[in-house]
C-alpha cells in the first residue's frame, strides 16, 4: 500500500478514499492546536473531504501513482487550506449548478457548491503542466488562547 508523508502542515496522500481518515486527523489536529471552535471546524472539515474526493476521482481519477497535497496555515483568526492534485485540471464554468432544473435530483456534483456555502472564500489556479489547487480560506473565532508557537502555521516545510 502507498505510504502517507505528513510533516506539521501538510499531507500527502494517495489518490484514493483509503487514506481520507488520515486527512481528516491530520486538519482536526493542526485546527484543534489553533483554538479553531468545533463549528467552524465541522465547516473546514467538510470542505477539504470534498475537496479531496474532487480530488482523487475527478482530478486524478482514482490514479495511485497521483498524489493528493492537503496544507494548512494558520494565522491571525483565518484558516488557510490548500489542496492540491495532479490531474489535468478542469473549466470552472462548465460546473452545472446543482439547485437548479434535473440538478436538484443528481446524487454527485454539489461538492463544489458545498465548499462555497461552508467557507469565506475559495482560489483556483491550474498549473500549466497539469494539477489543479484550490485554496479555501475561513476566518473563526479561537475557543482559547493559541500560544506564540501555534500561531502563524506555514503552508509547507
Amino acid at each position: 500500500m502507498p505510504e502517507v508523508q505528513k510533516s506539521k502542515n501538510r499531507i500527502v496522500i494517495p489518490s484514493s478514499q483509503d487514506y481520507l481518515v488520515e486527512v481528516d486527523r491530520f486538519l482536526e489536529t493542526r485546527l484543534k492546536e489553533a483554538g479553531m471552535n468545533e463549528s467552524d471546524l465541522a465547516d473546514v472539515a467538510i470542505s477539504v473531504s470534498e475537496a479531496v474526493n474532487n480530488a482523487i476521482f475527478h482530478g486524478n481519477k482514482c490514479d495511485l501513482k497521483k498524489k493528493i497535497t492537503v496544507r494548512v496555515k494558520v494565522e491571525s483568526g483565518t484558516v488557510e487550506v490548500q489542496v492540491e492534485d495532479q490531474g489535468r485540471g478542469f473549466d470552472l464554468s462548465e460546473i452545472p449548478n446543482p439547485v437548479e432544473g434535473d440538478n436538484l435530483l443528481k446524487q454527485v456534483g454539489r461538492g463544489i457548491f458545498i465548499i462555497k456555502s461552508l467557507m469565506d472564500r475559495l482560489d483556483f489556479s491550474f498549473a500549466p503542466e497539469g494539477g489543479t489547487i484550490l485554496k479555501m480560506y475561513k476566518s473563526f473565532q479561537t475557543t482559547r488562547r493559541s500560544s506564540s508557537s501555534e500561531a502563524g502555521l506555514p503552508l509547507a516545510e
